[in-house]
């Protein structure tokens, strides 16, 4: 049987102190920068873990919004959104430097990762705000997505991004957090979900439906209460199905 090689992400330096842990178990990881969780020193941890377990380092904006953790939907003027963000990455990408790293991604977080998807003139004011970092890393977003299509366009290196602990609608939005399927927290229920995904490209839907998907990494949140018991779960079960974890 033909090995499939896959990257697992996981967003991390968000206050669970389960990176240790986490980090030997994934190829990429998304550190948050400040702007939902974070400081320079949950940074410096992340970033020095990565390096020790060979992990890629990616930066995870977002809304400048700690009292919500990011996950709120906010209208700002697009010159304080793109000093936010650019702020927020500039700060990881100085502890990068001085450990010896690169940035590898970047990709948005929470609120921020769902209206890209659907709003042209936002995804053009964050396309804006990365520019200055896209020649050294490359951007994590969903298929079919309004901001994938505008990064490809404008030849930005673009890897699709899919959830394996989050459900799916039928447009491939995720369900909101706000209902009560829209975390998958049972490892088998998250292998059962994820397999179709890098098998077969497509994902079963809460509606049923199986539709189209496409991933060059997947997604296990750090903050999901389970995360750790899911990623060594797939650890010892992917390769059953003739699947490893990229590093």
């Amino acid at each position: 049987m033909e090995k499939t090689g896959v990257d697992i992400n996981c967003d991390l330096g968000e206050g669970m102190g389960n990176e240790a842990a986490i980090l030997p178990l994934i190829s990429s990881c998304n550190i948050a920068c400040g702007g939902h969780a974070g400081d320079t020193q949950s940074m410096r941890e992340v970033v020095q873990l990565a390096k020790k377990y060979g992990v890629k380092v990616g930066a995870h904006p977002s809304y400048p919004d700690r009292e919500h953790f990011g996950r709120i939907s906010r209208s700002l003027p697009k010159t304080q959104l793109t000093r936010s963000i650019r702020e927020q990455i500039e700060t990881l990408l100085a502890i990068v430097g001085e450990e010896g790293m690169s940035l590898h991604h970047i990709k948005p977080h929470g609120a921020l990762y769902n209206d890209l998807v659907r709003d042209a003139d936002l995804a053009q004011t964050f396309l804006d705000a990365v520019a200055p970092y896209t020649s050294i890393s490359c951007l994590y977003a969903p298929y079919g997505s309004i901001i994938a299509k505008m990064a490809l366009d404008q030849g930005i290196d673009l890897k699709y991004e899919a959830f394996a602990d989050r459900n799916y609608r039928a447009d491939l939005s995720l369900v909101p957090r706000s209902e009560a399927n829209a975390l998958l927290t049972e490892q088998k229920e998250v292998l059962a979900h994820l397999l179709p995904m890098i098998k077969k490209q497509e994902v079963k839907t809460v509606s049923g439906d199986t539709v189209k998907i496409l991933a060059d990494t997947y997604c296990i949140h750090g903050d999901t209460p389970t995360a750790l018991e899911i990623l060594m779960y797939l650890s010892s079960s992917l390769p059953k199905h003739a699947i490893y974890i990229l590093k």
